[in-house]
């Protein structure tokens, strides 16, 4: 039952991940468009604060909030009372979040100034700016609409063991930004207006894509008369907490936007970019594993099987510390490197190399904690505890916030970033600490024997990649071809050295593998 159950979540995890790399590898392909034709400047900082608003309340919804309550209560109708039960019960949570959601678009819709000053209080000193933030804002927060129901629709399919057409959806957004780069920045006032107009359609496009995916699952939901069901209830019960302990990442990251809009002009779109780096193995890893980890949990909860949900969580947390750790690794030795090659050309000038790289060193301390803040949530929100995390999240918030008015100063744009990283350890360690004290988690032998391995095999690798970057840098002139081939082979070597020690020290056991591949 346990080998069972860990085979579902690492081959439902790896599912998710394969989709969500070709999601970043998209998304790296937009921002790269974003940064060559927008750059860093008042038109950057506008779109990236006008993205921020729907994008929270997305990341909220479709990898927080919404599932941690939503997911355990229709598995367990459709373990205990069926289908049909589960579809209507889906239905009546739709009918009610649409209706409450398309009031709150409407009401912002009105009083976007006012909300602009809250969001971005330093922009109110350049009128061009603000303005063009209440634009762009206005364009792109209907996207939340949309964005919403996708997330029902996600879970529905995540329960019932069919994530491929989720895990897909992000790509379409990317597919939209670019197009609309790529089509429409001639017709519209500027670059920032093109971008906003394709959130606004990309949404659209991700509600039909999966609107289709639930008609070929037997699923279609139907949308009622918004009543409110003692489960609809329940699930906004769950959700007010579940939004601030699921989301305590992304609430930093609002934090830091605010804050950010009063440093000097391109502080926004550093953090921005840098962010977006350091995202790749969060939804690569962590929201992976915590989307296939919450269905599973909250089964094995659910029927009492308590040592393999414990079994589970320890597969999982091995997992993704086992990719996390090294990406931070690099990260850390090695950010100029990654963010030139990634977006210095056009518009993003070796000035905001430097900055953005700044900050995703900051980032990166924190980069395994962002992780395991999405593995370890779902052990709470399976037992439909989400009071504990929400304490979790006020303190992490707190300690933020004075971490961010302590460092902005000497270290500007970086001293939110790293006020972001260190918070969310403080977030991971109350977690794991509160989980542990209630008996669902108990590290075993092999994930205590797996962690100082990881340790060593990461500092060896990082190590590697310095001095091969050090090499490669001293050998041939630098140049836009030259970069992405130097990042190229730093990378492929710093897989090598990694998985090799891996493989030599047995952190990626073949065994394991194979498992894998076969589904158990």
């Amino acid at each position: 039952m346990a080998d069972s159950g860990s085979g579902r979540l690492m081959r439902a995890a790896a599912t998710v991940g394969g989709f969500t790399m070709i999601s970043r590898i998209t998304g790296f392909a937009r921002d790269i468009l974003i940064a060559a034709i927008v750059g860093a400047g008042p038109i950057g900082d506008a779109f990236f604060v006008a993205f921020k608003l729907p994008n929270f309340f997305r990341r909220l919804f479709a990898e927080g909030a919404f599932n941690a309550a939503f997911v355990p209560l229709f598995s367990g109708r459709l373990a205990r009372k069926g289908r049909e039960a589960a579809r209507l019960f889906a239905e009546d949570t739709a009918a009610v979040l649409l209706t409450v959601l398309f009031l709150l678009v409407a009401a912002l819709q009105m009083a976007m100034p006012v909300a602009m000053i809250a969001l971005a209080p330093g922009f109110t000193d350049d009128p061009a700016t603000f303005g063009l933030a209440v634009e762009l804002t206005r364009i792109t927060f209907p996207y939340l609409l949309f964005i919403s129901l996708v997330s029902l629709f996600q879970g529905v399919l995540n329960s019932t063991g069919r994530f491929a057409a989720a895990a897909a959806t992000p790509i379409l957004l990317n597919l939209c930004l670019i197009a609309a780069l790529l089509l429409l920045v001639e017709h519209v006032p500027t670059a920032g207006h093109a971008l906003a107009i394709g959130v606004f359609v990309a949404g659209a496009v991700q509600f039909l894509w999966l609107l289709h995916a639930l008609h070929r699952a037997g699923l279609a939901l139907r949308l009622p008369r918004p009543r409110l069901t003692p489960g609809v209830k329940r699930v906004v019960a769950l959700m007010a907490p579940a939004a601030l302990g699921a989301g305590v990442v992304q609430i930093n990251l609002v934090i830091d936007i605010i804050l950010a809009s009063t440093l000097p002009e391109g502080s926004i779109s550093y953090l921005f970019y840098a962010d977006r780096i350091s995202q790749l193995p969060i939804g690569v890893v962590g929201v992976a594993v915590g989307t296939a980890l919450l269905p599973l949990l909250s089964r094995q909860a659910a029927s009492g099987q308590l040592d393999d949900a414990r079994l589970s969580l320890n597969r999982a947390i091995e997992f993704a510390l086992l990719l996390s750790i090294p990406a931070a690794a690099a990260c850390l030795v090695i950010p100029s490197v990654l963010v030139g090659a990634l977006f210095e050309r056009g518009a993003f000038t070796p000035a905001d190399t430097a900055a953005t790289a700044w900050a995703l060193a900051a980032y990166a301390w924190g980069l395994p904690a962002y992780v395991m803040v999405k593995v370890l949530g779902p052990a709470f929100f399976a037992r439909e505890d989400t009071s504990t995390p929400v304490k979790i999240a006020v303190a992490a918030v707190a300690v933020n916030v004075v971490l961010n008015l302590i460092l902005m100063g000497p270290m500007l744009h970086a001293g939110l970033a790293l006020a972001t990283a260190i918070a969310s350890w403080l977030n991971t360690a109350l977690l794991a600490y509160f989980a542990w004290r209630r008996g669902w988690l108990k590290p075993d032998r092999r994930l205590l024997w797996a962690l100082p391995k990881m340790f060593a095999a990461a500092l060896i690798m990082a190590a590697a990649l310095l001095f091969g970057a050090i090499a490669l840098d001293l050998r041939l002139p630098g140049g836009e071809l030259w970069r992405a081939l130097s990042l190229a082979i730093l990378v492929a070597g710093a897989v090598a050295v990694y998985f090799g020690l891996g493989w030599i020290l047995r952190l990626a056991r073949p065994s394991d593998l194979r498992g894998l591949a076969r589904g158990r």
